[in-house]
């Protein structure tokens, strides 16, 4: 895992976009079947757009039909923290990332097979890195396949 790392409030608004920093800093969510994601289809990687760190593989994003898009695992567990969130009527679990402590959507335990969850992420909290990128690397997912 990579090294936790901090920022101020300055240096966050000046490295994100409002709409990022809105997400990402102050636990937002953008609404549904508007970020740039939710319909991605191309092979590679998603990172953290706060800090780069490695999170998802398009191996296992699936279309969830929620208008956010959903994967079935992270890259590695340890690139994910997991919190409750008790910001509405019922718990949920928060995701977020292990280096920068982002925000990046939620988890909920109705995803498809194999792990039965389903990551339901924000796209403004997202960079995708096309596999051309990673030629020679894994994409992840290999503890599924």
């Amino acid at each position: 895992m990579h090294d936790r790392f901090y920022k101020t409030d300055d240096e966050w608004r000046e490295q994100l976009t409002p709409e990022q920093y809105r997400i990402m800093r102050q636990k937002g969510t953008e609404p549904p079947f508007t970020g740039s994601f939710w319909n991605h289809h191309g092979r590679g990687i998603y990172s953290c757009a706060g800090c780069g760190c490695t999170l998802f593989s398009s191996k296992t994003k699936f279309d969830s039909a929620t208008g956010w898009p959903s994967f079935w695992a992270p890259i590695q567990s340890s690139h994910i923290s997991h919190h409750d969130d008790r910001t509405f009527l019922h718990t949920r679990t928060e995701a977020s990332c292990s280096r920068c402590g982002a925000h990046l959507g939620h988890v909920f335990d109705d995803g498809p097979p194999p792990t039965g969850l389903r990551y339901c992420i924000n796209s403004a909290a997202l960079v995708f890195e096309p596999e051309e990128e990673f030629l020679g690397e894994e994409l992840g997912a290999s503890a599924y396949e």
